[in-house]
């Protein structure tokens, strides 16, 4: 079993930054794909990046080039660090993770955190 407590979330003005982190219990962290996902409400959840255990990125194309997806397995957290925010970048965010390869859809990933808040202003 694996337990995710996100942090990091807030207001913030369109173009600035925020840092989300996620710490993750158990001790096979390294082994698992870690992801972030973002939800508006009534909407479907939607991948923003994913970093799989040989250290491949991958994002969507709405953030790319702003967002950076890190992990620091001594500490087992997963970060998402957050440029040039823009008001449709406001989303509950969410990690995730999988034992294995990384996907983009949220049914693939068995662990899921609570999620916290991302709000940006115009």
């Amino acid at each position: 079993q694996v337990q995710l407590v996100e942090s990091g979330g807030g207001s913030v003005q369109a173009g600035g930054s925020l840092r989300l982190s996620c710490v993750a219990s158990g001790n096979r962290y390294s082994s698992y794909c870690m992801a972030w996902f973002r939800q508006a409400p009534r909407k479907e959840r939607e991948r923003v990046a994913t970093l799989a255990p040989t250290g491949s990125t991958s994002y969507a194309d709405s953030v790319k080039g702003r967002f950076t997806i890190s992990r620091d397995n001594a500490k087992n957290t997963l970060y998402l660090q957050m440029n040039s925010l823009k008001p449709e970048d406001a989303d509950m965010y969410y990690c995730a993770a999988r034992d294995g390869d990384c996907y983009s859809s949220e049914r693939f990933y068995n662990y899921w955190g609570q999620g916290t808040q991302v709000t940006v202003s115009s």
